[in-house]
């Protein structure tokens, strides 16, 4: 990659090739250079944020997974909280003209101010703080200085790594609000949000993982869209990606049985076209293949045993979107299915509904 300057900060083109056939009109921007975090006490470092090798070897097989102890849980509460309100801050930043690259200066300052390490930055050498996928990008888009475009829509992908625990959402934002976009981008996210719900209510004790992508492809096949097979969700603790892995498609393959105390995500790709992929020459940019659009949604999930609650479930200063109040699948904001999260889930929505 070179390199130019640019009001005194060298910016960095990433690797390109000159031939390189890009699937929609969404091109590679320049980037700032890899934003420093503070070697502080107060901030702990995750084992790959310097040599950008993580060094957990993950169990033998697919089914084995980590049942989290009480104080690990009260850790992930922390985090997922923390990478709520660093969410909702970048959702907030999103209208038309801003960069995504000043998008992650914001992600990246509100972590440390958190006391949190942005878990993306230099996970397997990944250069940013998070990640910001845009149109036809399906995931792992680097922040850039391309400016945001009214009608665009953006998927904010943001993990924090707080006193060892990793906590990790997204959501999608249009730029220029509700109206600005096209009745198909509507559908499109009304959809994923909607299979994605339908899914997070199937979690609880007893039941098997690989039965989550069933519900989830059922639902956007019969709304005319498809839904990636290439990218999964995760296990998700003291390590960034663990078992099990969540597959967002039919499948048979053995990932374990759900039991109180596992912590993953679940974060479905749903695209208006084709759903398969195309990596682009930065090795992290996967954009659909035919250009179409791409529309993502992820929570933290903690099983407990009368169902499961979202340990990155929206606050009482979350922006409510169209999609939260419009579905026909969950009226409202989703906390989870537990007592508890039910109970703190008609409250918030009595709050958050009640005033807009």
């Amino acid at each position: 990659s070179s390199s130019s300057l640019t009001g005194g900060v060298t910016l960095i083109k990433p690797k390109t090739t000159s031939n390189f056939q890009y699937a929609g009109s969404i091109r590679p921007g320049l980037q700032t250079p890899k934003r420093i975090v503070p070697d502080v006490d107060t901030i702990k470092f995750p084992d790959y944020a310097l040599d950008g090798l993580p060094k957990n070897r993950p169990p033998l097989f697919p089914w084995v997974i980590e049942t989290k102890k009480p104080e690990e849980i009260e850790k992930m509460r922390a985090s997922g909280r923390c990478a709520r309100e660093v969410l909702d801050l970048a959702g907030r930043s999103v209208t038309p003209g801003i960069t995504t690259d000043e998008i992650d200066r914001i992600v990246h300052a509100a972590s440390i101010e958190r006391g949190a390490y942005p878990s993306p930055l230099n996970y397997h050498n990944f250069p940013k703080s998070c990640c910001t996928s845009v149109n036809e990008v399906i995931c792992h888009g680097i922040p850039d200085d391309r400016p945001l475009q009214e009608g665009d829509i953006v998927n904010i992908d943001i993990t924090c790594y707080l006193n060892g625990y990793h906590g990790d959402c997204s959501e999608m934002f249009i730029v220029g609000g509700e109206d600005a976009a096209d009745h198909r981008a509507k559908r499109l996210i009304q959809t994923t949000y909607d299979c994605w719900v339908k899914s997070l209510n199937f979690v609880k004790p007893g039941n098997d993982y690989k039965d989550i992508g069933a519900i989830i492809e059922d639902h956007v096949v019969e709304n005319g869209f498809t839904t990636v097979k290439s990218f999964c969700g995760h296990g998700v603790g003291s390590v960034f990606h663990a078992n099990p892995n969540i597959l967002h498609y039919r499948n048979s393959e053995p990932a374990g049985k759900m039991q109180p105390g596992h912590t993953f995500t679940i974060e479905p790709m749903i695209c208006e076209g084709a759903a398969s992929y195309l990596m682009w020459p930065d090795d992290w940019t996967a954009t659909t293949k035919d250009g179409g659009r791409s529309a993502q949604f992820e929570h933290t999930l903690l099983i407990t045993k009368d169902g499961v609650e979202a340990l990155t479930g929206k606050i009482e200063t979350s922006p409510v979107q169209f999609w939260e109040r419009e579905s026909k699948v969950h009226n409202g904001v989703w906390l989870g299915t537990s007592g508890a999260a039910k109970e703190r889930e008609e409250k918030l929505n009595a709050s958050l509904l009640g005033s807009s």
